[in-house]
C-alpha cells in the first residue's frame, strides 16, 4: 500500500502532506514526523493548504512519495493524474485515523527479524545404516515434539556437534509429518551421517516476526 525508498540500511517513507487549514496541516506534520525510528525515516517533502493538486501529485511521483490529505479531496486533474502514475492518496477526517495507518505501514517497512523456536528434545537410541541412504537414528522424544520441517541440533556430551535438515522422518515403516512425546521415530539427516547412540537431537524452527 506504502511505497518506500530505501537507501543503505535505513528507509524513506516519503509523504506529502495537504490539510484544510495551516493548523492543521503543521499538526499532521509534526505527528507524522514523531514515527520515525532508527530503521524508518518519516520525511514530510511538502506541506500545505487546501485540495490535492496535480503538482502535488507529480511531486509525489518524483519523490516515491505518498499523500496524505486531510479534510480536503483531490481535484479531478489529480486524481487522474495519480491513478495513471500510481500514486497513493489517503484521504482522512480525524488525525489520529491517519496516524495510526501510516504507522502501521511503517512497522510492515521494518526489516523481519528472526528467532529460534525450540519444539523438543530427542534421545539416540539406536543407529541403523541402511543402504543407499546412510545412518538412520531410531529415537525416542523426550519431550516436545518433532515436525518434518524442523531443523535438528545434534547435542552429544553437551557439546553442539552440527545443525542439519531432516531428510526422513518416520513411524515404523510410514513418513509422517510430526511425532510426540513419548513416541518413537527414525529420523535421517540431510548431509549428515556420524549419529551416535546416545546423542540429542535438539529439534527447533527458525520464525520471522515484527517488533511490536
Amino acid at each position: 500500500m506504502f511505497d518506500a525508498l530505501q537507501a543503505g540500511d535505513l528507509k524513506d517513507l516519503n509523504i506529502v502532506v495537504k490539510a484544510d487549514v495551516q493548523g492543521s496541516a503543521e499538526a499532521v506534520k509534526q505527528s507524522l514526523e514523531k514515527l520515525s525510528n532508527e530503521e524508518v525515516k518519516v520525511r514530510i517533502i511538502h506541506c500545505g493548504v487546501g485540495a490535492v493538486n496535480d503538482s502535488d501529485v507529480m511531486l509525489a511521483n518524483a519523490s516515491n512519495a505518498i499523500i496524505v490529505g486531510f479534510n480536503v479531496r483531490p481535484d479531478p486533474v489529480a486524481q487522474q493524474t495519480a491513478e495513471r502514475d500510481g500514486v497513493d492518496i489517503r484521504m482522512y477526517r480525524i488525525i489520529y485515523d491517519c496516524i495510526e495507518e501510516i504507522e502501521s505501514a511503517i512497522k510492515g517497512m521494518l526489516a523481519p527479524k528472526f528467532r529460534e523456536v525450540m519444539l523438543g528434545r530427542i534421545e539416540v537410541r539406536q543407529v541403523v545404516k541402511i543402504t543407499a541412504v546412510g545412518n538412520v537414528a531410531g529415537c525416542y522424544v523426550l519431550n516436545g515434539k518433532v515436525t518434518r520441517n524442523a531443523k535438528i541440533r545434534v547435542v552429544r556430551d553437551g557439546i553442539v556437534i552440527t545443525e542439519a535438515d531432516i531428510a526422513s522422518l518416520r513411524r515404523f515403516k510410514d513418513d509422517v509429518r510430526e511425532v510426540a512425546q513419548n513416541y518413537e521415530c527414525g529420523i535421517g539427516l540431510s548431509k549428515f551421517n556420524d549419529i551416535k547412540e546416545g546423542d540429542i537431537f535438539e529439534a527447533f524452527v527458525i520464525e520471522e516476526y515484527r517488533e511490536p
